[in-house]
């Protein structure tokens, strides 16, 4: 009985140890997990994109952040700024920035610091920074402006809308918050308490007067379809909801996420 009596103890001594290892480890390394600033920076020459200016707009620590600007090639017609997500380079999505100009429409996106465009520290404080910089840049520029978020973004232009005025806002996959997508995946682990970048949309959100269009995958093994539908309860002025059955993270494109926010955006134009 004294053997299995110390048996038993040791295995629960090195759960103890491991279940610990693992709270450092997931502190420590968070940022990895979180983020994948990684990929090449496509070069306009390798897009059809036309009249498009690339720009680099000073943030706080001394460094820059690049990105692509076009304005409306029609009048009346906004400016997207679009917000991307937690990988690679913005300019990996130059398909979205030529639809968008294929249709009248302007553009702004840019990388956040410590991503593959733009030097510096990625953190919850640089996304929402760089993001109120681009913001205000692009607002002077005068033409009337729609926040688009996928994923990541979601956070950014959540603030952004709570923060500024634009037209439009469109969660693409968006989530309640970081830190509960973090729940979802470590239930095991006191994430609350460990979490440094939690992007807590679900505050953010009620303070969005603008019209809000929320687009999710039932699929979407990153961001549960939960996320996006709790979302849009909790909007001030809600649009659509729009939920494609079978769709995971990435699809809502191919799927026509942009037939279906094209019509929102000239809807809340008109208003």
């Amino acid at each position: 009985m004294k053997i299995i009596r110390r048996i038993i103890v040791g295995l629960g001594l090195v759960a103890v140890l491991a279940y610990l290892a693992g709270l450092v480890g997931l502190y420590v390394l968070q940022r990895q997990f979180q983020y994948d600033p990684t990929g090449r920076v496509y070069a306009l020459s390798e897009t059809t994109l036309t009249g498009v200016e690339t720009i680099s707009l000073p943030v706080s620590d001394g460094q820059v952040v690049a990105g692509w600007y076009a304005p409306p090639r029609e009048p009346g017609k906004p400016v997207i700024l679009y917000l991307r997500g937690n990988a690679g380079s913005y300019t990996f999505e130059h398909y979205r920035f030529e639809a968008f100009q294929e249709a009248g429409y302007g553009f702004l996106s840019f990388d956040y610091r410590g991503f593959p465009g733009s030097p510096g520290e990625i953190s919850q404080t640089n996304i929402l920074a760089d993001s109120l910089i681009a913001y205000d840049w692009l607002a002077e520029k005068g033409a009337p402006i729609v926040i688009w978020g996928r994923s990541l973004g979601s956070g950014p232009a959540s603030y952004l809308a709570s923060e500024r005025d634009a037209r439009a806002l469109i969660l693409e996959t968006p989530f309640l918050s970081a830190v509960s997508v973090a729940r979802d995946r470590y239930w095991f682990f006191p994430v609350e308490w460990l979490m440094f970048d939690q992007f807590p949309v679900e505050r953010w959100i009620e303070m969005v007067d603008e019209p809000t269009f929320v687009g999710h995958g039932t699929a979407d093994e990153t961001i549960g379809v939960s996320h996006g539908e709790r979302v849009h309860q909790r909007l001030r002025n809600p649009g659509p909801l729009w939920i494609v059955q079978g769709a995971g993270h990435s699809d809502l494109w191919d799927r026509g996420i942009w037939a279906e926010a094209e019509p929102f955006i000239e809807s809340a134009m008109a208003q």
